[in-house]
């Protein structure tokens, strides 16, 4: 028991006369050996840190690791420093590694590898500790928007090393915030940003998203959803009929719109004239029968709710009755004038008329020539028939005035 007591003080003795040369070299100017290599180290709060001290070329030379303060944590592979977050990860001739386990704040700052040698060699391993920021907190000014009014929000994330970096994003939009920095007494940095835009109709149930970008933490967000209020949308659809509206047919109209709050007060009119006594209108539906002229005009529906109203309108114009092929349908909406269609069968009687007065002209033409001709055949043979030879007949018909008045021809 005695020699067990001798051993361990002496172990003791010789840790503290080491630490004491130590001490005593490392109070002249310090060299630092390229021989002997460490690394900076960044590390999250509450995590893990681990310490390297390696030497290229070591001459058997003692290895030690002391804290920020300069105290010994371990010296070869003992732990003099008595903290259990401390443990030997590697010991060799060219490496002394060390780990710290939930590591805190109050561990940050500069770590001594040290080389015993004559002077001592030295490198340095720096300790950054990473505070993450807590929750991020997103506030708005309204909880309900009515379109094209303004809002603001604030998000703000808390006690964080270093101060975080808040953007923001409305949809898959990002937007620019005007943030805040400060400083607290335990040297944590909050940030405060502020957002303004104003919204639109679109914009209702559109997340808006704080996103908090730290080096300890990813994707670290707060969101909020917009609701926007927002007067109506109006649509007047022809449920029947499909195309041209005739004389003597039906006619239906159906008004669609959609709003927030829901339009609770829906209205037909007709611009500039009433509504024909016998329409019927059901709710956001408007029915007419037996159509004729004297309904054109312009319908319209109007829908309203707390935020604002709405229209829209169609323009009716009635056709008459076709007995033929009807024309290419066509939409009476509002501001388009009555369509020109071109009736084919007067057409076709305007070619029967050309075709048949070319017919009569040609028949008349050739009852014109064929009379001429027979006339001068007729002249031609007067005398002939009374003559006693041929030279007589040539010569009556020549002269022309032998027996001319006796005998006449007519040709019919």
């Amino acid at each position: 028991m005695a020699n067990a007591r001798s051993g361990s003080l002496a172990t003791i003795l010789f840790l503290f006369m080491s630490s004491a040369a130590l001490h005593k070299g490392a109070a002249q100017d310090p060299v630092v050996s390229q021989n002997l290599v460490t690394d900076n180290v960044t590390v999250v709060e509450g995590e893990m840190a681990i310490i390297s001290c390696r030497v290229k070329n070591n001459d058997d030379s003692v290895i030690q690791l002391l804290n920020p303060n300069r105290q010994t944590i371990y010296f070869r592979d003992m732990r003099p420093l008595k903290d259990s977050r401390f443990q030997l990860v590697n010991f060799s001739d060219n490496e002394l590694r060390v780990s710290l386990s939930n590591v805190s704040l109050s561990d940050e700052g500069r770590y001594v590898c040290q080389l015993y040698t004559d002077p001592p060699q030295e490198a340095y391993a720096e300790i950054t500790v990473l505070i993450p920021p807590g929750n991020p907190i997103i506030e708005a000014r309204d909880e309900v928007l009515s379109e094209g009014n303004e809002t603001e929000m604030t998000c703000t994330a808390m006690s964080s090393k270093p101060a975080a970096i808040i953007r923001w994003m409305k949809g898959d939009k990002e937007l620019p915030g005007k943030p805040k920095v400060e400083l607290t007494y335990d040297k944590m940095y909050t940030v405060t940003s502020r957002l303004t835009f104003t919204v639109s109709k679109e914009d209702d149930g559109v997340p808006v998203a704080c996103i908090v970008d730290h080096p300890a933490v990813k994707d670290f967000q707060a969101q909020k959803y917009l609701e926007v209020q927002y007067k109506p949308e109006v649509k007047i659809v022809v449920e029947f009929p499909q195309g041209l509206t005739r004389e003597g047919e039906n006619l239906e109209l159906s008004c669609k719109f959609r709003g927030k709050p829901e339009p609770q007060r829906v209205n037909w009119l007709k611009v500039d004239d009433d509504v024909p006594s016998h329409a019927v209108i059901t709710g956001a539906d408007l029915y007419i029968e037996n159509l004729n002229k004297s309904y054109n005009g312009t319908y319209r529906c109007v829908a309203s709710n707390s935020i604002g109203e709405a229209y829209d309108d169609y323009t009716l114009y009635v056709y008459e009755t076709a007995p033929s092929t009807e024309p290419a349908a066509h939409d009476s909406r509002a501001g388009e004038g009555a369509p020109r269609t071109v009736d084919h069968a007067v057409i076709g009687g305007v070619v029967a008329v050309v075709v048949f007065a070319m017919l009569c002209l040609l028949i008349v033409l050739g009852r014109y020539f064929a009379r001429h001709k027979g006339t001068y055949f007729t002249h031609e043979a007067k005398g002939a028939d009374d003559a006693a030879d041929a030279d007589t007949a040539i010569i009556n018909a020549e002269g022309g005035h032998t027996n001319s008045d006796e005998k006449k021809e007519y040709y019919i």
